[in-house]
């Protein structure tokens, strides 16, 4: 058996590098590790971390295909974040301009989240710790 750590991190490919970066460092406010332009690809790769944490890489490429994920296509379903309190969060989201689902209540756990989207309709949620 593999003996895994932790998830080292989470590749997105957007398809506007502007808008997305704005809205993963500026809305959820995840902190720039290194930014770079790769000439040879037309790319950024944008490495963000969380609470000093690295877990995403941003990508931008010439043109990326679109990727179907509604309703529950095969693959990534989602990105979660934890938060400590769900109210403050959506009312922070929808300051931003963005509209969250309704907030819902695990039927296991008993903790309320919600879902809402990143520039690229990349499903995102919120959980309440």
């Amino acid at each position: 058996m593999l003996q895994l750590h932790k998830i080292h991190h989470i590749a997105i490919i957007c398809s506007d590098y502007e808008i997305s970066k704005h809205f993963y460092t500026t809305i959820l406010g995840l902190e720039v590790i290194r930014e770079v332009y790769r000439a040879e690809r037309q790319s950024y790769k944008l490495d963000l971390a969380l609470n000093g944490e690295y877990i995403i890489e941003l990508f931008s490429f010439p043109a990326p295909p679109q990727r179907p994920s509604r309703p529950e296509a095969s693959g990534l379903r989602h990105l979660a974040f934890e938060v400590a309190d769900i109210k403050a969060a959506v009312q922070e989201l929808q300051r931003q301009g963005i509209t969250p689902e309704p907030v819902r209540v695990d039927e296991y756990t008993g903790k309320r989240f919600t879902f809402f989207s990143d520039p690229d309709d990349l499903p995102l949620e919120l959980y309440e710790i």
